[in-house]
Order: C-alpha cells, then structure tokens, then sequence
C-alpha cells in the first residue's frame, strides 16, 4: 500500500494524542490526519475514506459512522 493510495477503512475511532487513530478490524491501527469535528464519534464504529500520506497515517476525506 503505497503512499497516495485511496483507502476505505472501517474500524473503531480512539484519541490518541493530537490526532484520532482507527483501530481496524484486523488489528492494525492507522492514525488519522482529520479536520472538522469528530470528537462526538470517538469509541463508536466509524468508516473512514481518504488518502495514506504515510506509514500509519491516512489523510481523511469524509469520516461516519459504520453500520453492520
């Protein structure tokens, strides 16, 4: 998965420092480079869609919550 590459992720949003980060259902986790308000879905099941600008981090285009 290189860098630029679009992604869909869904996975639980956690505060994590300055930035939110995404715990995925397979375990892995990705930090979230995100503006706007997000704060009212930390600890709920969210689907991310945005860019990977770098190892861990995904630069977010529009974040909601995941539904089964």
């Amino acid at each position: 998965m290189g860098r630029g590459v679009h992604h869909e992720l869904t996975g639980v949003l956690l505060a994590n420092g300055l930035l939110p980060m995404l715990r995925v259902d397979d375990g892995g986790e990705w930090r979230l480079d995100i503006s706007g308000r997000y704060r009212h879905l930390l600890g709920k099941r969210v689907r991310v869609t945005g860019k990977r600008s770098d190892f861990d981090m995904i630069n977010v285009e529009k974040i909601d919550l995941a539904f089964p």
